[in-house]
């Protein structure tokens, strides 16, 4: 027990001294300089790109409505958003952890003597003794932790860091949810577009089937050729089962990115509609920009920071800790009347010490763990931003080459139009025969169904060089204001 005045000069002291802010131990963190290449082999460029809300490029109203829907229901945002609330939670409490706490106590208790006991016959020897006792007692006490090498300080930098790396992922959950309802409902439409090509190749067939028959039976073609078509023909049927499966699939899953039930948006989705147009990406910005837009690499930052943070910790662990606390209260064993008089009130001050003196080859072993882990993290953050460069490349010449086969079966199929025009009128001239017209109708057809999964694949291409860009998300400047909220 000591003085309450020395006690509040000592923390007063260690205000005016700068205490709570002096360099605290272990090392600051500085963010990795990355040495990337300064545009991407697959754009001449390196324009500044502007990826909020991506979709848009698309021009396709019911693909914009599903990914709001998306943005606003999905359950693996939901929870992301969850795991954030623990993050801010968890840096509630270490920057708690550098204030001072404080308590109310308050009871009373009523006693009735043993007489009995050595204590008891001592007092019933007096004259006027009451078995009866009653005790009476209120205060508030407060303690603190004075942060004085910084421990603390550097426990409050990893929550931090953990929290903006919360965030950061559960950007990333929201980049993944656009990006998978964008590539489904793009994988569905181009299921649709091959199924109403594969029911016009059924009519064709059946066309060719019918027609041959008839030739069959006056003898005009062997029946080889008329088994031929038959074959096509059930080839061309036994599609259409599983085009009409993994339409139901992506309807389904899309259900399932909304957070309903599966059957809630069939119907207006069982509607055939254009397989959206794949937009041309002409800016992505440099490598360097992913560091700060992906958030991916932010949440791979943010954890470097953070066991970086650790290590301080570690450290901190080699030197004391001191602790400030103190109570004023009254007490009083009369009555409840008398507690708040002068001659019952008490107080008391201490100033404390904890030190793990002879604790110093765990606390080192400590400190070798906490580097460890950091030097994983730096690795996975290199890692990281090399995958994360590989992706966007991988995507950006998986775009262009998706686009140019479309382009090219486009050619085709427009070829092959001509071609069928052209059968058609000398069919209509008594040029060739009614096969031949149906023939190049099959033709065009499969020419069709190729141009439909060209243009699907060329589509979902850019949804995923979206992604790869990070798209749709802008980070906020990581400031310790966050941890004044």
């Amino acid at each position: 027990m000591i003085p309450t005045r020395p006690l509040i000069a000592l923390a007063a002291a260690c205000f005016v001294t700068g205490c709570a802010t002096a360099p605290a131990v272990g090392p600051d963190y500085a963010r990795p300089d990355l040495q990337l290449p300064q545009h991407y082999l697959a754009q001449s460029t390196a324009q500044a790109a502007d990826l909020s809300e991506w979709w848009q490029d698309f021009h396709d109203p019911q693909l914009d409505q599903l990914i709001t829907l998306a943005l606003a229901q999905n359950l693996d945002l939901a929870q992301a958003s969850a795991r954030v609330a623990q993050a801010r939670a968890g840096l509630g409490a270490a920057q708690a952890a550098l204030l001072p706490s404080a308590n109310v106590n308050a009871q009373a208790a009523r006693a009735y003597q043993s007489v009995e006991t050595p204590l008891g016959q001592v007092l019933n020897s007096q004259p006027g003794f009451d078995r009866y006792g009653s005790a009476y007692e209120a205060g508030i006490g407060a303690g603190w932790e004075i942060d004085l090498f910084g421990g603390l300080r550097r426990g409050r930098e990893a929550a931090l860091a953990e929290y903006q790396a919360s965030a950061a992922g559960a950007a990333a959950t929201r980049l993944a949810v656009a990006a998978q309802t964008a590539d489904t409902y793009i994988t569905l439409r181009g299921l649709q577009a091959r199924l109403e090509v594969a029911r016009k190749q059924v009519r064709t067939q059946e066309g060719l089937q019918a027609t041959l028959n008839l030739l069959l039976g006056k003898g005009l073609v062997p029946e080889l050729q008329v088994r031929q078509v038959e074959g096509a023909l059930a080839q061309v049927r036994s599609s259409l089962p599983v085009l009409e499966a993994a339409q139901d699939t992506a309807m389904n899953a899309l259900d399932v990115m909304l957070g309903s039930a599966p059957g809630t948006q069939r119907a207006q989705l069982v509607a055939a509609s254009a397989i959206p147009a794949a937009p041309v990406i002409t800016a992505t910005g440099t490598p360097g920009d992913l560091l700060r837009r992906r958030p991916d690499l932010i949440v791979a930052e943010r954890r470097l920071a953070a066991s970086n943070a650790r290590i301080g910790v570690a450290i901190a662990e080699f030197y004391p800790k001191f602790s400030l606390s103190g109570m004023i209260g009254s007490a009083t064993a009369i009555s409840g009347g008398n507690l708040l008089t002068n001659d019952a009130s008490q107080a008391s001050a201490m100033l404390g010490l904890r030190w793990r003196l002879f604790d110093f080859g765990r606390i080192n072993a400590q400190i070798d763990q906490a580097r460890g882990q950091e030097a994983e993290a730096l690795a996975a953050y290199r890692q990281s931003a090399l995958r994360a460069t590989a992706d966007v490349e991988n995507a950006l010449t998986d775009m262009n080459q998706r686009n140019r086969q479309a382009a090219t079966l486009e050619q085709g199929v427009q070829a092959w139009q001509q071609a069928r025009q052209a059968s058609f009128a000398a069919y209509q001239k008594g040029v060739v025969s009614l096969i031949e017209v149906l023939q190049a109708d099959d033709r065009l057809l499969q020419a069709s169904d190729l141009r439909a999964q060209a243009q699907t694949e060329a589509a979902r291409a850019a949804v995923a060089a979206f992604k790869a860009l990070g798209g749709g998300w802008q980070p906020a400047p990581q400031t310790e204001s966050v941890a004044q909220r």
